[in-house]
């Protein structure tokens, strides 16, 4: 498949001093972030530390209540070229072939080459043998795989994930990653959320570590897992709870 990624004006993307309040409540506490090109973004932290709302920020899905994001050289909220999979993406009552090429006629691809990009999309995820199946019906990581297929029919130039392995066996998990480092090596962006700090060391370029909705530390993998500075980073790498 001949990709067709955003131009390199999509990134880096920034946050400066953004926060995010819902009812009163704040889920993210002025958080200056710089996502630039690269191996993956890991977003690591305990539950409640604001990873799936980074995200859903850094996708557009939601506005920061302050400060500020910016794509490139422009000001902007908008999605732009990103796509994301969520931790449960909801599947289509379609065959697994049927939801990608839904996929692909959202991104605007010509009908005449639907067909092909779809069957190249479900072989590059491991489905193509299930293209005819419910894609309700697939176990989870064959649905979380879908997912990555319907995101990869945006030929996005950044690629948001929220703890796409969570819940599943080692052999799914495994696969999964797989196709994260390939997804990476083909030049796509790829943000991820994890609490699981082996698969951050396996995946990671650069680390953001996230607690009560604030930036604690951000490194590359190897300083954040060899030396880390803070406090709270320290015990998150020593396997200890941060509350």
């Amino acid at each position: 498949m001949t990709a067709m990624h955003a131009p390199a004006s999509e990134l880096p993307i920034r946050l400066d001093k953004a926060s995010v309040v819902v009812r009163g409540n704040p889920i993210l506490s002025e958080v200056s972030l710089t996502i630039a090109a690269g191996p993956p973004t890991i977003l690591i932290g305990p539950n409640g530390a604001g990873k799936t709302t980074l995200l859903r920020l850094l996708m557009g899905l939601i506005a920061p209540t302050q400060g500020s994001l910016s794509r490139g050289w422009r000001q902007s909220a908008g999605p732009a070229h990103c796509a994301i999979v969520f931790q449960r993406p909801a599947m289509l009552r379609r065959s697994a072939a049927g939801n990608v090429r839904y996929a692909l006629d959202a991104a605007g691809v010509p009908r005449a080459e639907r067909a092909a990009r779809c069957a190249n999309l479900l072989a590059r995820v491991g489905l193509a043998e299930l293209a005819g199946a419910p894609a309700k019906r697939l176990s989870g990581g064959e649905q979380q795989r879908l997912a990555l297929a319907r995101a990869l029919a945006k030929d996005p130039a950044v690629l948001l994930l929220d703890e796409p392995t969570a819940s599943l066996d080692p052999a799914a998990t495994k696969m999964i990653e797989d196709m994260i480092r390939n997804i990476a090596a083909s030049g796509i962006k790829v943000v991820m959320a994890t609490h699981d700090l082996g698969e951050a060391r396996r995946l990671a370029g650069d680390v953001v570590l996230l607690h009560r909705g604030r930036v604690i530390e951000t490194a590359t993998a190897t300083d954040f897992f060899t030396d880390p500075h803070t406090a709270e980073a320290k015990k998150f790498v020593a396997g200890e709870l941060l509350i």
